[in-house]
């Protein structure tokens, strides 16, 4: 497996074979999180299908990477600096050897628990690209200036693309390997969640959503800001000209 050179596989890392499912999480200073995260991970019951867990460790400068080791089923790639949510999904999405590729972020607003009904459409095969909906399942606490720019986004990505898209910017998304392959992303920031849109939506793949519940994180800092959404929305544009 070839690394860049601005990345580490740790030691201690899990190096799996060919798996049916590739759970990719991006995490940056989410010591307070990441443990529950791969907890509840390490507690699904992912019978008949195997997964591998990927964490990519967006050079964090606290605890995350005890936190992560601890669970020595991880495969474990670290940044050597910070380098944006888009750029460590490009990493994860490297090393991920799954049929299908989930996203999954560290901080527990979604819940793992979500993953086998996020996957089931794409392994049963009716369908190549997933996303979760916060706004067709069940969302607490969630900001008004998030609230709001987020429909703003996905009603652009509707009429942009013409799919009945409702939450662009959801971090539960999953792909099968083929859309995988055929993904070119260029945004190392959040922005990325929107080209991951754009281009899935763009090629003919078939899309769907499933309801998820999500809950504003209760502990660290959220990490998304104003300049965050409008670098989202110029993405859009770009990528429908």
């Amino acid at each position: 497996m070839l690394l860049k050179k601005d990345e580490e596989l740790m030691p201690f890392a899990a190096i799996h074979g060919l798996v049916d499912i590739s759970v990719v999480i991006p995490v940056y200073n989410e010591e307070k999180s990441i443990g529950a995260v791969l907890r509840i991970l390490s507690e699904i019951d992912w019978s008949p299908h195997s997964a591998e867990i990927i964490v990519v460790d967006d050079g964090s400068t606290d605890n995350s990477a005890r936190a992560i080791v601890a669970f020595p089923f991880v495969k474990y790639v670290r940044h050597a600096k910070n380098s944006g949510k888009g750029a460590a999904l490009k990493t994860g999405f490297r090393h991920a050897s799954g049929r299908v590729v989930v996203i999954q972020d560290g901080d527990m607003e979604y819940s793992p628990e979500s993953i086998p009904e996020l996957v089931e459409p794409i392994l049963c095969g009716s369908a190549d690209v997933v996303f979760g909906s916060r706004f067709i399942g069940k969302r607490e606490g969630m900001s008004l200036s998030h609230y709001m720019g987020n429909r703003l986004l996905s009603l652009t990505a509707r009429l942009l693309f013409e799919v009945p898209i409702t939450d662009i910017m959801t971090g539960s998304k999953a792909f099968s390997r083929e859309v995988v392959d055929s993904l070119e992303l260029r945004q190392s920031g959040f922005a990325v969640e929107a080209e991951l849109t754009s281009k899935s939506l763009q090629n003919g793949w078939r899309f769907v959503e499933v309801p998820i519940g999500y809950s504003y994180r209760t502990v660290g800092v959220s990490k998304i800001h104003f300049s965050d959404g409008i670098k989202s929305m110029l993405q859009l544009f770009l990528s429908s000209l």
